[in-house]
């Protein structure tokens, strides 16, 4: 079982269209999508946008459905200038760059109780995702992916970003889906396609390009599914 989570609907439209023997079902008013996604068995849910939300549905999703794999999929704005609107990133690893308890003298980003400031995907998925994006021959870049709750548009925003974490791009759910894999022990990666520039003109950028940057990664999936393996 291959889960998938992303915020909104318009991220999983592509990925359930191609699912069949489809079941449903509403738990805390999100919706989880079960059935077959090729040789698969895989689940998908809409959480909501922001971090409580992603940890709500990532966290049912687990105790509910047993994944083996969570692929969190979705927009995110570009902090690294290699990427463009339309672009992938495959995170190597995620940040939670809004937690911050620096002034009792802790680095920012780090999460308290477990000691850990950046959450690893994992290699195989990432690495067989990257495979994917290849063969489909869309640009793709690797690295750290920002999380926050709030919508970077601001070029000192993301510039501190990129100094602070190394961030390659910015989101709003990744980090803490991460993050209630990891005290699962459950394997994950992230798979994001660039709606905006996360600068002044994201405002504009990310209702234009949302859906279509979405629609980039539907037949990465598709492929991915076509050649996973545990």
């Amino acid at each position: 079982m291959i889960g998938f989570i992303g915020a909104m609907q318009l991220e999983l439209d592509g990925i359930q269209a191609l699912m069949t023997e489809k079941q449903t079902e509403t738990v805390s008013g999100i919706q989880y999508v079960s059935g077959r996604l090729g040789k698969n068995r895989i689940v998908t849910a809409v959480c909501g946008i922001g971090k409580v939300f992603a940890a709500i549905c990532t966290q049912t999703m687990i105790l509910r459905y047993s994944p083996t794999l969570i692929i969190n999929t979705g927009v995110a704005g570009a902090i690294s200038p290699l990427l463009s609107i339309g672009d992938v990133v495959v995170a190597d690893k995620v940040v939670q760059h809004d937690m911050d308890t620096s002034p009792i003298g802790d680095p920012v980003g780090l999460i308290s109780g477990i000691n850990k400031i950046f959450f690893d995907t994992d290699k195989k998925t990432s690495d067989t995702l990257a495979e994917s994006l290849a063969r489909l021959n869309i640009n793709t870049l690797r690295g750290t992916v920002a999380t926050g709750d709030q919508f970077v548009s601001s070029t000192e925003k993301k510039t501190y970003l990129r100094d602070a974490f190394g961030a390659v791009s910015c989101e709003m759910e990744g980090g803490s889906i991460g993050h209630v894999c990891y005290v699962n022990s459950v394997p994950f990666a992230i798979l994001r396609s660039i709606s905006d520039k996360a600068d002044e003109g994201a405002t504009v950028d990310y209702p234009s390009f949302a859906r279509t940057s979405a629609e980039r990664y539907v037949n990465v999936i598709a492929d991915f599914a076509e050649n996973w393996r545990e």
